[in-house]
């Protein structure tokens, strides 16, 4: 699933103008924000207390420790001073005509700029920006709204579905201020549209935001960078914040969501989605996760259903929007309804010709279909457009397992595993390739590799017990038989291994215990192999 939005902030650091001797305090001196050491404290602030600075710089000591954000808050206050000299010099008042100053010192003379993509999770950080000297719509807004607070300048950040921007606003004089074109000014029309704003007083979008509200915004893409390197619990914490923070904010709540779903909160991620729908019902994105969350409660018949609908108006919203169509092809295949996911899979392949993972998830519906032959041809499109995708080399495996190819499934399993060693499907498959073929070390190695990867999973180690026996290295197999019924004691197979197992290590007692066992689970047990045992016992 793809994330809705990311928000990101962007400062550098430079050497800046000496500044002007300081005769007079900065707007934000001895501000109580100043002296904070958590978020938590943070938050417990009044707003016209809150040092906004100072709050991402905290943010960037939790982050690494080799950070000392008052180093930066020194910076800061440097170009704050500097700008406030350049005023003097002009003899322009801190009001709506400082706004070129500060524009001409930052965009010109100081070059920072904007980046194109936020693909970093560190240029979020206000430190990163300051040393970048580049950043994105909320972190060169962030850079703009220190100094203005440190300017004493009545400037708001404001949020729109996937962007931030700065506005002055001294309920006299008002226009917006765009960080990523070097200041300048667009009207709010613009933004509306460009960004489809939605319509309605119950959000927060093209509204002064405070301070608190700002900070909101920020810990939603600090809770979606904590995401990105798999930090869960970090990435929590910090997008319910932003959601307590900014309940009206569709972005935050469809992230919160999204981490939900990831930790299998289901329930807790459709409320979060139907709680973005309500502020922003024309995003498709959203739609689509919604869809994704229903989806994985299969065994409720209707949550299918209302995960088709949710994609069919992702679709409506968005016809190009090809993760739509290869969601909904898999619920389609998970109600069997095998024609009607091709359907779906050519459009996604129609809008995305390049996209290997369409002709993978088409080669798994024919499989399914059992048209293996049409199905080999998917993969073999897949794996050619992008000859490191696992997935498509282990879907030809499974093709020629079925058709009796043996030699073929090894060649797909093999080429699997050269791309992701630690596939765990292919590896246990390849070991009962091998397996097949009477090569039991060849397939004791492959199961001993998949225990390393999943030493909890029961039928692994039945598998390596079932080859060590084969192989006639009992002790080992035992061991393996063992292993498997302390985590599953109702696999049947296991029990009945152990016994002929125990029986060929001549402890016979414990090959009857376990005969028994196999016997009241299911497993046939012939007249002659429990006689067999008994007559040991006598």
């Amino acid at each position: 699933m793809k994330k809705i939005f990311t928000i990101i902030i962007c400062v550098l650091i430079f050497t800046p103008t000496v500044p002007a001797r300081r005769h007079e305090p900065l707007a934000n001196e001895n501000k109580a924000g100043l002296y904070s050491r958590s978020i938590e404290q943070v938050l417990r602030l009044r707003e016209d207390e809150v040092d906004l600075a100072t709050a991402a710089l905290i943010v960037s000591e939790r982050w690494s420790d080799m950070v000392h954000g008052r180093r930066y808050l020194a910076t800061l206050d440097d170009m704050a001073l500097e700008i406030r000299e350049r005023l003097r010099r002009r003899r322009l008042e801190a009001n709506f005509r400082a706004i070129p100053v500060i524009n001409a010192y930052l965009f010109d003379e100081l070059d920072f700029k904007s980046t194109s993509e936020a693909s970093d999770p560190n240029d979020l950080f206000l430190h990163t920006v300051l040393d970048k000297k580049s950043g994105y719509c909320l972190s060169l807004s962030i850079l703009y709204l220190s100094l203005a607070e440190r300017l004493g300048l009545p400037l708001y950040g404001v949020v729109v579905p996937g962007h931030f921007f700065v506005r002055y606003d001294d309920s006299r004089v008002r226009f917006n201020i765009e960080t990523t074109s070097k200041g300048g000014s667009a009207s709010d029309e613009h933004y509306i549209n460009k960004f489809k704003v939605p319509i309605g007083s119950n959000s927060i979008y093209m509204k002064n935001l405070d301070k608190i509200q700002t900070l909101g915004c920020f810990l939603n893409n600090l809770g979606n960078s904590y995401d990105d390197i798999g930090n869960m619990d970090s990435a929590l914490l910090a997008l319910e914040r932003a959601v307590e923070i900014n309940p009206t904010l569709s972005e935050s709540l469809v992230n919160l969501g999204n981490i939900y779903l990831t930790k299998g909160q289901v329930t807790d991620a459709i409320n979060q989605y139907q709680a973005a729908l309500k502020i922003n019902p024309n995003d498709a994105k959203t739609h689509n996760n919604l869809g994704n969350a229903y989806a994985q409660r299969e065994w409720i018949k209707s949550h299918l259903k209302y995960a088709i609908s949710e994609y069919y108006r992702a679709i409506r919203l968005d016809p190009k929007f090809a993760d739509a169509y290869k969601n909904l092809a898999i619920v389609y295949c998970k109600q069997k309804r095998f024609q009607k996911a091709i359907v779906q899979l050519r459009q996604a392949i129609f809008l995305e010709p390049g996209d290997a993972e369409c002709y993978s998830q088409l080669g798994g519906v024919y499989d399914q279909m059992g048209n293996y032959d049409q199905a080999i041809a998917q993969y073999k499109k897949a794996s050619k457009i992008d000859p490191k995708l696992a997935e498509a080399y282990y879907g030809l495996g499974l093709c020629y397992n079925k058709l009796g190819s043996v030699d073929e499934e090894i060649w797909g399993y093999k080429r699997a595993l050269a791309v992701k060693p630690d596939m765990i499907a292919a590896l246990i498959n390849l070991g009962n390739a091998y397996f097949g073929q009477k090569k039991y070390g060849a397939s004791i190695e492959q199961y001993k590799k998949a225990v390393l990867i999943k030493p909890d999973e029961a039928m692994i180690h039945y598998n390596l017990g079932a080859a060590f026996s084969n192989n006639e290295n009992y002790e080992q197999a035992v061991a393996e038989y063992l292993k498997a019924v302390e985590i599953d004691p109702k696999i049947g197979d296991a029990h009945y291994g152990l016994a002929f197992g125990f029986y060929q290590l001549k402890k016979y007692n414990l090959a009857w215990k376990h005969i028994q066992i196999a016997e009241k689970l299911g497993v046939e047990i012939s007249k002659d192999q429990l006689n067999a045992i008994k007559r040991k016992l006598r």
